[in-house]
């Protein structure tokens, strides 16, 4: 499942308001046992984005010297 901005702020708040349920950005309803549960998937979340941002490719500037030299 690839994670949203919109999951991470909805744990986020759900972390902050000391809930333990999370509507996820797909509209499903998950209840985890524990703070500390919450806080492993909020780390899991990041970390999967943090992944997917860091693989895509790196595009390089293509550009072309002129020669003038005769």
């Amino acid at each position: 499942m690839a994670f949203t901005s919109q999951d991470l702020a909805a744990i986020d708040a759900a972390i902050a308001s000391g809930e333990l349920s999370v509507r996820a950005a797909d509209g499903k309803q998950i209840t985890l046992r524990t703070m500390d549960e919450l806080l492993k998937a909020r780390d899991a979340i990041r970390a999967e984005m943090a992944s997917a941002t860091a693989a895509r490719p790196r595009s390089y500037p293509r550009h072309q010297l002129a020669d003038f030299s005769d």
